[in-house]
């Protein structure tokens, strides 16, 4: 398990996995007042949350199903990536894609919030690649069946 220094502002809890196998951590809203937004509005919903994750990870910002399936609210930039060497407080920046407005209250749970490994690369220019059997084929290439 990787440890993850957190300072947390908010007055609520740190954030805990549901289940013991659950890939995310829920993230909750922290607000002194209730945010409406409305349809297509965007906002950047403060969580209280200041994390310093180890050098080669990095946390994504995702959205929660439920509140995508049942309301259309979603995180508009998802997934958010915070970089490991990131100090601000942890943002969730909300889409309300509904026709309704939707009313974000302090302690709601927003956002989830997976920690991951990554890599870092090296580019090196060539004048071409390698050939392969899909080549160039982009999106819907292969068909619908």
């Amino acid at each position: 398990m990787t440890k993850i220094k957190v300072v947390n502002k908010s007055h609520h809890p740190l954030p805990q996995y549901a289940t013991a196998q659950s890939a995310g951590l829920d993230l909750r809203a922290n607000l002194d007042e209730s945010v409406v937004l409305k349809p297509l509005e965007r906002c950047l919903i403060p969580t209280g949350l200041f994390i310093a994750l180890p050098e080669g990870y990095e946390a994504q910002v995702r959205p929660r199903s439920g509140l995508a399936l049942k309301r259309g609210i979603t995180v508009l930039n998802a997934p958010g990536t915070i970089d490991a060497d990131y100090r601000g407080e942890v943002g969730v920046l909300l889409v309300n894609l509904s026709q309704e407005d939707f009313t974000i209250n302090d302690g709601e749970r927003v956002a989830q919030m997976v920690i991951a490994r990554h890599e870092t690369a090296d580019f090196i220019e060539v004048e071409e690649l390698d050939a392969t059997e899909r080549g160039a084929g982009g999106y819907g290439h292969t068909g619908v069946k």
